[in-house]
């Protein structure tokens, strides 16, 4: 969407702010033992307490109310009470809601407890990328340089992106034009951001793989050579200068 009066703006800070404290509150939330079903329904609960209602869900049917993936599953994880979570786990909360009309998305890994699986470097990488990513971006900015952007930083820390998951317009839908908002320089994209465009800016920085597969569940992406990614996301909208990055409250650059 496009923000064309301070109402719209006002609707779409209410709605990330709900998405932002959503995530913030189930990382602190997570712990070892626990299960993906137990941390998803402690976010359910934030959710309809902000009087907003899952996007996954609402959208697309999706069996749980945020997507929670862990270690070598990249994204669109379903929160299980089989799946315990353990010290160590590389784990991704993915959160997007609609609240009165106005849809949000963020998310963020990261390393539940001690970082004994060696996953901190990776986790660094894709927070500096993201935040290197959002602050380029304004109005008139190519979509594909920032796509170039990440994968060159990615690169230089000695990372892959994957290029079949992207960023996305967002705002009276959970997802809206331009929707291919790729981690690499797609030179087939000539679009340009727009000033007062609402978008969901994500990462996607892998080890191995540069493309995501379904698994049999119908949901759950995993790479296609293997390996862990890290994904952070904030909702912002484009201005001539420094974005507003609306949902900076959820706290995954600290």
């Amino acid at each position: 969407m496009s923000i064309t009066r301070n109402e719209e703006l006002i609707g779409m800070q209410k709605a990330s702010e709900a998405v932002a404290l959503t995530l913030k509150e189930m990382r602190n939330y997570a712990k070892p033992g626990m299960t993906t079903k137990q941390l998803d329904n402690y976010g359910a609960k934030i959710l309809s307490d902000y009087r907003a209602k899952s996007a996954p869900y609402l959208t697309y049917g999706f069996p749980g109310w945020t997507c929670i993936s862990v270690n070598n599953e990249f994204c669109h994880g379903i929160p299980s009470d089989k799946r315990t979570l353990q010290e160590g786990d590389l784990i991704n909360i993915d959160v997007s809601a609609e609240l009165n009309g106005f849809w949000a998305d963020n998310g963020g890994s990261f390393v539940l407890g001690q970082d004994i699986n060696h996953h901190q470097k990776l986790i660094e990488a894709s927070q500096q990328i993201l935040k290197k990513a959002i602050y380029s971006i304004k109005g008139g900015v190519r979509i594909s340089d920032i796509g170039h952007l990440i994968e060159t930083e990615a690169r230089k820390r000695g990372y892959k992106v994957i290029k079949n998951l992207t960023g996305h317009g967002i705002g009276r839908n959970l997802h809206e034009e331009p929707d291919n908002i790729a981690n690499y320089k797609d030179r087939f994209n000539l679009t340009r951001f727009k000033k007062n465009a609402v978008v969901a800016i994500e990462t996607f920085i892998a080890t191995t793989s540069t493309y995501a597969v379904e698994l049999n569940d119908g949901w759950t992406m995993i790479g296609n050579k293997g390996g862990y990614m890290a994904q952070h996301e904030h909702t912002i909208v484009v201005t001539d200068g420094k974005p507003i990055v609306l949902t900076e409250m959820n706290g995954i650059w600290n």
